[in-house]
């Protein structure tokens, strides 16, 4: 068949990788001159099954109001004259009670097995190199009643296929010494050795090349004008080239949407109404200055929601949720604020093991923002829509570099008419118990 996908993210490229493995035809169209130039670009850089927890969780009401006047809150909800938005809220505390946060959790956990699988495999057919380090995750605790719930989530994640553990203080300084100037802080952690790292554009940049050299048609620069419907099925793209200025229409067999949080705007404009909202986040670069004092092992910090993780002779520090509309701004009090924080926080956890002077201190760190396309489960839309010929793959939220491979490789597998052999609940599809399967754990 000829497909054509819409988004050359990790997500798209992933789906367009995996449809040319199974012998398809595939055009892949996106606005910027290249691949991973938006949500893919510079994220937190973790691969973390063991952290694949939703945000609704029966905690996160009372969090969101305590946080809704903090500028660097790690979750910050700012009410805005949008439908959609307010929708989206309702729905996410409709998720807050644990029934639906384990049940969320099983198909989060589900999906990044079977991803981490994935990604193996491409990484052993390709040898793509990405500043992969295979260290695990660790997270940390400052606080002793959070740290407390620590045995709960890591026996939850066992309870799934993965080993999280519950370790002492002294155990994780063991894991990773670069903690020992923040160890009087540290109450406890967890520490996933299955998890790892490394950097999600150089991945999707490599992946996209081997994939164009092997026959898909990349057209970047190309803004996707509509979706063209006709008796209830899609029978055209029209898209044009930024810099020709040429409009052109696509026909293809089947059309996959893979554009991140818009998405969803581009889905509403053919009657496909999915919650997936932008949820803004956060990350710097920082310069390592002494490289035996930073980590090498990739962690979470439990305090102020932020993961960190070494990509060669950088820190990438990521972290934060502002839900507040397709806002890209990084020079407002609010965006100012929270690049800030995450200075901050490093050079307190991790004194002068990077240079996290601003640029008016004669630093050069790189902040950047990103809109993850959110749901309120947390878990992503993966399958065919009500419009035929039509499919999605978005809303990966925050998880998209860990859910990525195995995102595009169940992509590819629905629309060759395979079912993917994994226990996850694909959009447009009949629910199956799910007996048999193959269980993949981390």
């Amino acid at each position: 068949m000829k497909i054509l996908v819409l988004g050359a993210g990790i997500i798209g490229t992933s789906t367009a990788w995996h449809l040319l493995e199974r012998g398809h035809d595939v055009i892949v169209i996106d606005r910027q001159a290249a691949a991973a130039r938006e949500t893919s670009f510079a994220n937190a850089a973790q691969i973390s099954v063991s952290y694949c927890e939703p945000w609704a969780n029966r905690h996160a009401p009372a969090k969101l109001l305590k946080w809704m006047l903090r500028n660097d809150a790690p979750l910050l909800f700012r009410p805005q004259l949008d439908w959609q938005q307010w929708r989206w809220g309702l729905e996410f505390l409709a998720q807050c009670n644990d029934r639906a946060f384990e049940r969320n959790v099983a198909q989060l956990v589900a999906l990044g097995n079977y991803s981490h699988a994935a990604l193996k495999d491409v990484v052993r057919a390709t040898g793509v190199e990405y500043k992969r380090l295979k260290r695990g995750i660790a997270h940390y605790y400052t606080d002793p009643a959070a740290f407390e719930s620590a045995g709960e989530a890591a026996r939850l994640m066992q309870k799934y296929g993965v080993n999280r553990k519950v370790v002492t203080k002294e155990e994780l300084l063991r894991i990773e010494p670069a903690f020992a100037s923040f160890a009087h802080r540290i109450v406890g952690g967890t520490y996933t050795a299955s998890d790892e790292s490394g950097d999600a554009r150089a991945f999707t940049e490599q992946l996209a090349m081997l994939a164009a050299a092997r026959g898909a048609d990349f057209r970047f620069n190309h803004d996707i004008l509509r979706l063209e419907k006709t008796g209830g099925e899609i029978t055209g793209v029209i898209v044009r080239d930024r810099i020709g200025g040429k409009t052109e229409r696509i026909v293809a067999d089947e059309v996959v949407v893979a554009c991140g949080s818009y998405s969803a705007p581009l889905l509403r404009s053919v009657g496909i109404r999915l919650p997936i909202y932008p949820g803004k986040g956060y990350s710097a670069t920082f310069k390592v200055r002494k490289p035996e004092a930073a980590p090498f092992v990739s962690a979470i910090d439990d305090e102020l929601k932020i993961a960190m993780s070494r990509l060669g002779d950088e820190l990438r520090v990521a972290g934060t949720i502002e839900l507040s509309g397709f806002n890209l701004d990084l020079d407002s009090a609010v965006a100012q604020a929270r690049c800030r924080m995450l200075a901050r926080r490093i050079e307190e956890v991790l004194p002068g093991a990077v240079d996290t002077r601003l640029p008016e201190e004669g630093g050069e760190p790189r902040f950047w923002t990103g809109l993850r396309p959110s749901t309120p489960t947390n878990v992503p839309y993966i399958g065919r829509t009500r419009v035929g010929r039509l499919w999605v793959n978005a809303g990966h939220g925050t998880l998209g570099w860990t859910h990525g491979a195995g995102s595009g490789k169940a992509m590819a597998e629905l629309l060759s008419g395979r079912q993917p052999r994994i226990g996850f609940d694909f959009h447009g599809f009949e629910k199956k118990p799910q007996r048999g399967l193959e269980v993949q754990p981390a």
